[in-house]
């Protein structure tokens, strides 16, 4: 049970008053970052902007509160644009509360079951792909309200909104245009003059202020979401409230749920690695996942969107002094103090501005030059995966992309493991690198005429069950050996074919013998009870006994 205690426990027994105020600074210059990105990612997902503070408020804070990482800092992120937009298209607000919530409770299954380390074999290919294909649908997504483009709502699949943009191209905004250029601007040269203060943050002051002032004809929050009326964003506290669920919505959210909590745990347990090397720690990926599935829950049940660890505002965390999950719980308490009493404000924030910051995200997400990296220095196999679930990110959904990409990966695995299991038929080898003092030292071995000894090298399952067949003994053949040292398991379909190869001996008159079989082959052979036809007897600790062995009948 300990590796599912929360960090926070753990890190309070030396607490001091120092790291309090430290933890309070970072907390709230977190906040600072998080309002604008939480604002702009709930609107590009389709959902209101004050959902995307309460994803912030209420997933962040109990993600540091139960999570098993110092410094995480939970809330809303981009990878989940794309999969949200499409959830409330087809399902509405109330589908894509549901789906964070059984999310949540996928999670925290995964957690209690210590799925932590398992996260780690999604193969970093599909991460690449997904991650930039992501990327792509953020950036394409933006068109509208960066350009200004006369038109209704944007499209959820790709070439569909690529063919509304197409149809509305004509109508281009230029003030709107200009708005969104000077955000972009500001977003890139900022951080040349000041690292403290966000550039996000920045340009969504200035542009709002100069809209403002000028009394420019561009869209705002309050004019979008109101229809062309002035919108006022909720500022009140978030009501908790169960979302209409039905057995036949839970079926068909089953499968998008199950993609938001792999993405979740896999971006939150990246961001503990990241954050690990930063301050010299280790986090507790089981509890991690426990945290991030309540955060989940909760952000559901008051309203939120799915949320995880976030990798920029942890790093953000770490570099103002952060060093405990108070700084975590002050960043939601904070962002809970702007909700109450500055929100009716960020309906004047041109919407423009905020779709040149999630550009901004877009671009600093896509991992583009890792990619590209990739194309030219991997195997083939590998980028086929990596293409193959970005293009299936953009043109289709997240969903189909991880499980076809996770499918195809699994299969071009298992096809490179069977290429490197073979059976090689000996008499000597002469190997001047070998040990002389190994007692599986072959150099030179007298094998008796009436004898064959096969080596079988790499892990014996069903993708190379076929190759086992090729023990062929001849009709002078009267015993044949089986050296599996380097074989470090087997499975049931390889183990039908080993048994084949018995009973093949048996009916022969041949006697088997198995030299060095390691641990699991072993027990995996006691339970299918293959020892026990063949004999305790014919089991030898290594080449020279198994050798001895057949001299003795």
């Amino acid at each position: 049970m300990k590796e599912l205690k929360p960090k926070l426990f753990s890190v309070m027994k030396d607490y001091t008053k120092e790291q309090f105020v430290k933890d309070v600074i970072s907390g709230i210059i977190v906040a600072i970052i998080a309002l604008p990105l939480s604002i702009a990612l709930a609107i590009a997902s389709g959902v209101s902007p004050e959902q995307g503070l309460y994803t912030a408020i209420f997933a962040g804070f109990f993600i540091s509160l139960l999570g098993g990482s110092r410094v995480q800092i939970g809330g809303p992120t981009a990878a989940f644009v794309v999969i949200v937009y499409g959830i409330v298209s087809d399902y509405g607000v109330d589908g894509l509360i549901t789906a964070t919530i059984m999310a949540g409770i996928i999670m925290i299954i995964f957690g209690l079951l210590r799925f932590g380390s398992l996260i780690k074999y999604i193969p970093y290919t599909i991460t690449v792909g997904f991650t930039l294909g992501i990327a792509v649908g953020i950036f394409v997504g933006q068109w509208k309200d960066f350009l200004g483009l006369s038109m209704g709502s944007v499209p959820s699949q790709f070439i569909a909104k690529l063919q509304a943009y197409a149809a509305a191209i004509t109508t281009i905004h230029v003030p709107t245009l200009l708005i969104g250029l000077f955000a972009l601007l500001i977003q890139i040269v900022w951080p040349k003059v000041t690292d403290k203060i966000p550039g996000s943050l920045v340009a969504i002051l200035v542009t709002t202020l100069l809209v403002q002032l000028l009394h420019m004809d561009v869209s705002t929050v309050g004019t979008l979401r109101g229809g062309g009326t002035n919108y006022v964003i909720n500022s009140a506290f978030p009501t908790f409230s169960l979302p209409n669920i039905s057995f036949g919505l839970v079926q068909k959210l089953i499968s998008p749920a199950f993609t938001i909590a792999i993405l979740a745990s896999i971006e939150s347990l990246l961001s503990c690695v990241v954050s690990d090397g930063m301050i010299g720690s280790k986090h507790k990926s089981n509890a991690e996942l426990i945290g991030q599935g309540v955060g989940n829950i909760a952000s559901g049940l008051f309203g939120g969107i799915p949320a995880t660890g976030a990798i920029a505002r942890t790093a953000a965390n770490v570099k103002n002094g952060g060093r405990t999950p108070i700084a975590g719980m002050v960043h939601s308490l904070t962002l809970l103090g702007i909700l109450l009493v500055l929100m009716p404000y960020a309906a004047m924030i041109p919407m423009s501005a905020l779709a040149a910051v999630l550009i901004m995200v877009a671009y600093n997400m896509s991992g583009w030059r890792e990619f590209v990296k990739l194309l030219k220095k991997a195997p083939k196999s590998d980028n086929i995966v990596m293409l193959l679930t970005f293009f299936l990110t953009v043109f289709f959904d997240l969903v189909v992309a991880i499980e076809i990409g996770m499918v195809v990966a699994a299969l071009l695995f298992l096809r490179r493991m069977s290429e490197v299991t073979h059976i090689e038929g000996w008499k000597y080898i002469d190997d001047e690198t070998e040990n002389d003092n190994d007692p599986e030292h072959i150099k030179l071995k007298v094998v008796p005429k009436d004898t064959l000894v096969y080596e079988i090298s790499g892990p014996m399952f069903f993708a190379a069950a076929d190759a086992f067949m090729d023990i062929a003994p001849t009709k002078d053949t009267k015993k044949v050996i089986l050296r599996m040292r380097s074989v470090p398991a087997i499975d049931v379909s390889a183990m039908h074919s080993l048994v084949a190869v018995y009973e093949q001996c048996k009916k022969k008159g041949i006697t088997l013998v198995f030299s060095h079989v390691q641990e699991q082959p072993y027990h995996a052979m006691e339970k299918a009870g293959l020892i026990e036809k063949v004999g305790k007897e014919h089991f030898c600790k290594n080449i020279d006994a198994a050798l001895l062995h057949v001299q003795e009948f």
